[in-house]
């Protein structure tokens, strides 16, 4: 147990000095509560109100987490369209940049009017986060075969389908892994801007609400939860790289 301390002291030692000056600079210069809280009023309204804050944190996850396998799928799944022909390559491009280059904000109304103000629209917005890095990324390593092993899989005579199965795609593993480290962290983002904007539920609902009331121990415990969430299924999805990367090589 003191061994595992040690090495969370060593690891996390920058966020702990950053923690540490912020008390410090809250209590030395006597800031109001309503302009920044305390650290320890954060671990306070965490400790008190931890239920609220567990309910909101899985609502957003999941809604979260719906938009990441949808949004994968689907840029998945075009991608491979992309492998096939030219032509889809330059009919799908186009429309998924304009996208991306759009900012979140902006396409919320529009999606809000076509899907409804609730939780379907929170799950497009992560959907929209999640596609275009999945797309960019299979599509490249789709494209990214190695040496010769094309034309070995010609001269055993398969045919394209065969070719994608056993090679394409097998090929493509690592860049699908990494749009998932990619997206996973900001389709969580996504969705609590949604939920902040629109006011739904989960936790930027919460954060708006209490930003509403001035209760800024509440609106820092709730993007603290949410970063807290959004480190850990970076690393989650960081670990499952390097797995299956290490998997890849041997």
């Amino acid at each position: 147990m003191i061994e595992r301390l040690r090495s969370a002291v060593a690891d996390y030692w920058p966020v702990l000095l950053i923690v540490a000056a912020w008390q410090i600079w809250i209590a030395a210069g006597r800031v109001a509560r309503i302009v920044a809280p305390a650290p320890l009023d954060v671990v306070r309204e965490l400790v008190m109100h931890a239920g609220i804050y567990a309910a909101a944190g899985g609502m957003t996850l999941a809604t979260a987490l719906a938009g990441l396998v949808i949004g994968m799928l689907l840029g998945g799944v075009l991608a491979v369209l992309t492998w096939f022909s030219p032509f889809v390559t330059g009919m799908l491009t186009l429309p998924a940049v304009l996208i991306q280059s759009t900012p979140l904000v902006a396409l919320m109304p529009v999606i809000a009017r076509l899907l409804g103000y609730d939780v379907r629209t929170v799950v497009a917005c992560a959907v929209l986060i999640t596609f275009f890095p999945t797309f960019v990324l299979v599509a490249s390593g789709l494209r990214a075969l190695p040496p010769g092993t094309r034309d070995v899989f010609t001269v055993l005579g398969a045919n394209r389908l065969t070719l994608l199965r056993l090679l394409v795609i097998p090929s493509a593993v690592p860049s699908l892994l990494t749009a998932l480290r990619i997206s996973s962290a900001n389709c969580i983002l996504a969705a609590l801007v949604a939920e902040y904007l629109m006011g739904t539920a989960g936790l930027g609902r919460l954060f708006a609400t209490s930003e509403s009331r001035f209760d800024t121990a509440a609106a820092w415990a709730a993007c603290l939860v949410a970063t807290t969430v959004s480190v850990a299924a970076f690393l989650g999805s960081r670990r499952l790289e390097r797995r299956v990367r290490d998997r890849f090589a041997a």
